[in-house]
């Protein structure tokens, strides 16, 4: 036979694989109705084992790895559809309509905000550009910002969560297994470091450099052409131009935002000495209450997945089924627990989609711990 005759063979056993996979989902459908009504889970991992012993053991040896991994796609897209089916009554289902439904129709331009940190601090900065009139209250640490919110405090937080040089901030991250929250809204926002100090000082005076870690990290270059110059990690880089306001030595210096010069009262010895200069930080801002205005467009997920071969192979793969761009994927270690990890991912999505909602639904109940953190634009 010629290729044209092996591909006619091919077309036939395709139209006959599509009839079969339809006939299939049709009667995975009935199933998840009668798991409905009878109060059982879609997964059946018995059920899915017993399958794979006796469709392997039909097939040739040396084809046994393909035909398990062809069924194992079939049970993730057959789950996909039954939970569509049963999540409709599904309560991240009802939390996430009700949002939507109570959510005002357009973001507040006044709240009261917390921010970690002091006046000048990237947070401040942040959040003076997603609120016209922001009253924050300062904190000394990111747990301080999430507790704030987490009490009714604040209503709002702002908080850094990853940057184009120097990637996620970690701390952050850590912190979200902590506690109860919501992401409301993200924003962008283009970090231009300066070397600030006492009126007066020169380049060649300085000795010691003080900033927060990521701040340092984005000004290495910069940095390393300084010889026998200490550097010195602060909480927070607004702190750190005040802490060189307040001393009385005169051979110290900050990096931190221009803005802090004026606020200080202290002298720019260099502008923009970030290693990259497209540098920008993503801010995210958090709230108890889930909040879903309109124009959302990003959906935001934490959650943890059972430690098997092609667990998290067989959990993206649901994004691509339904067309869904991941655009940030993030795991940390699970404290205490051996090789278990806290999955973070960002997703281009909308909730107005009901298989958006439904994929939420199911990846909740596949998943050990779920967290669905939000659905909002960035700006």
């Amino acid at each position: 036979m010629d290729i044209q005759e092996l591909r006619k063979i091919i077309d036939g056993i395709d139209d006959e694989m599509t009839r079969l996979f339809v006939k299939r989902m049709q009667a995975a459908e009935e199933v998840s109705r009668f798991k409905k009504e009878n109060g059982m889970l879609v997964q059946d991992r018995t059920r899915e084992r017993e399958i794979l012993f006796r469709v392997t053991e039909n097939a040739p040896r040396e084809l046994e790895a393909y035909v398990k991994t062809l069924f194992q796609t079939l049970f993730s897209m057959s789950r996909s559809r039954q939970n569509t089916i049963v999540a409709k009554n599904n309560r991240l289902a009802e939390d996430i309509k009700a949002a939507v439904e109570e959510t005002p129709s357009l973001f507040p331009t006044k709240a009261v905000v917390a921010c970690q940190g002091v006046e000048g601090a990237y947070s401040q900065i942040a959040a003076d550009k997603l609120f016209s009139i922001a009253d924050i209250m300062y904190f000394n640490s990111f747990e301080g910002v999430f507790r704030a919110v987490e009490k009714g405090l604040c209503r709002y937080g702002v908080l850094p969560v990853e940057n184009s040089s120097h990637g996620s901030v970690t701390q952050v991250y850590d912190l979200m297994k902590k506690h109860n929250f919501h992401i409301v809204r993200s924003l962008k926002l283009k970090i231009d470091h300066s070397l600030l100090a006492k009126p007066g000082t020169r380049l060649g005076d300085i000795k010691e450099i003080v900033s927060h870690e990521q701040a340092i990290a984005q000004c290495g270059e910069f940095l390393e052409s300084l010889k026998g110059v200490k550097i010195t990690v602060a909480e927070n880089t607004a702190s750190a131009a005040r802490a060189v306001a307040e001393s009385e030595r005169s051979d110290l210096a900050a990096i931190s935002s221009g803005d802090c010069a004026s606020l200080y009262g202290l002298e720019t010895l260099g502008g923009e000495i970030q290693d990259n200069p497209n540098n920008f930080t993503r801010f995210i801002c958090i709230s108890k209450k889930l909040e879903i205005y309109p124009g959302a467009n990003k959906v935001s997920l934490m959650l943890s997945i059972p430690h098997r071969p092609g667990s998290l192979y067989e959990l993206m793969s649901k994004f691509s089924v339904l067309g869904l761009n991941l655009t940030k994927l993030e795991s940390r270690p699970v404290p205490e627990k051996e090789f278990e990890f806290m999955f973070y991912f960002d997703i281009e999505a909308s909730v107005e989609s009901e298989a958006v909602v439904g994929l939420l639904c199911e990846i909740a109940a596949d998943s050990l711990q779920f967290g669905f953190l939000g659905n909002y634009a960035e700006v």
